[in-house]
């Protein structure tokens, strides 16, 4: 299943948008706009980004906004906000959070988490996780599979976690 946000690329595989490259430095996926980018393949082995993605949803963000970005009943569901939702909106309301008044008079709010390296280091993971979620090309519950650790990406990783 391809929806209308995902490309089939040349192999098979989805790609969020068109012109998906692969960065070898970075160990990542973009689209021409550089954005970060999913890629699944057709027996729907994932990048290992969007794996890692997964995994740090998991275990920092479903806690509040629900198992697989469904949402919670306190916090929105992210595979809806990121039908909408640019990149770098994403990015933003991470790292600094935001408050949301309610009708009512309640509030919603994120925190920011731009000083959280478990969050900040792996971010580009985890919209690349939920946009393939949001785009209908990723079921829910653990992916079947996840290419090999790209040499780029554990660069980026240590240099991000204050390492080599």
């Amino acid at each position: 299943m391809v929806s209308a946000e995902a490309t089939k690329m040349d192999d098979g595989s989805v790609a969020a948008g068109k012109g998906a490259e692969f960065d070898a430095d970075a160990g990542k996926w973009f689209l021409e706009s550089g954005d970060p980018t999913y890629r699944i393949k057709e027996d729907g082995t994932l990048d290992f980004l969007t794996y890692r993605g997964f995994q740090r949803y998991h275990s920092e963000c479903h806690v509040c906004h629900g198992p697989e970005g469904v949402g919670s009943t306190y916090a929105p569901a992210l595979i809806d906000s990121l039908k909408t939702m640019a990149y770098g909106d994403f990015v933003g309301v991470v790292a600094s959070g935001r408050v949301v008044h309610q009708p009512g008079g309640g509030e919603s709010v994120m925190p920011a988490l731009g000083d959280n390296v478990n969050v900040m280091c792996y971010l580009d993971g985890i919209y690349t996780y939920l946009k393939a979620r949001s785009d209908g090309v990723l079921a829910r519950g653990r992916p079947k599979g996840k290419e090999a650790k790209p040499e780029g990406l554990g660069a980026t990783e240590d240099a991000c976690l204050g390492g080599k």
